[in-house]
């Protein structure tokens, strides 16, 4: 954050919206990261998706703005499917992703945060998610995060190019 000295960097808004997963907002950002996931993989996630896994209680979804501006979502839903660390009241993070304009700001870890803040308050005690081998950096992001590898599940648990990472949040 600028201080508004003659040379220091401008002050930035940073916000983090509740959203629906059907909002205009998140649509483009999703728009924008199945791009992307085709330039790395040759082909979008193909995870089927109902956007109501979202909805409140069961899920959470999330757009951070920088500026007003859309630049980051993610979102965690309840897994009955999935446990981790002998927890079964399990989370997974889907569609975590921040725009190229805004990455290397910390803006990621932030979303981070508050995915797993959230969901710590719906009373999940474990989150997991899944990521790929051409995702380097998001790699980066959950290992340096305390994230650690955790049994496959779900659409590509076949896949040699995906990664299952898990974290206990603890209490809420």
């Amino acid at each position: 954050m600028g201080s508004g000295a003659p040379g220091s960097a401008p002050e930035v808004s940073w916000e983090i919206r509740d959203h629906r997963f059907t909002h205009p907002d998140v649509v483009a950002l999703v728009d924008e990261v199945q791009a992307e996931y085709t330039v790395r993989y040759g082909g979008p996630d193909e995870t089927p998706l109902d956007p109501t896994m979202f909805d409140p209680p069961e899920g959470a979804f999330f757009v951070g703005y920088l500026d007003g501006v859309p630049v980051a979502m993610g979102g965690w839903r309840f897994r009955a499917d999935v446990s981790a660390f002998g927890a079964s009241a399990v989370t997974e993070i889907k569609r975590m992703y921040v725009a190229p304009r805004a990455r290397r700001t910390g803006l990621a870890r932030r979303l981070l945060g508050h995915l797993e803040e959230t969901a710590r308050a719906a009373g999940a005690p474990v989150m997991v998610l899944e990521t790929g081998i051409e995702q380097p950096e998001a790699i980066a992001l959950y290992t340096s995060s305390g994230y650690t590898p955790v049994e496959g599940f779900g659409y590509y648990r076949w896949s040699p190019k995906v990664r299952y990472l898990g974290k206990l949040l603890g209490p809420s």
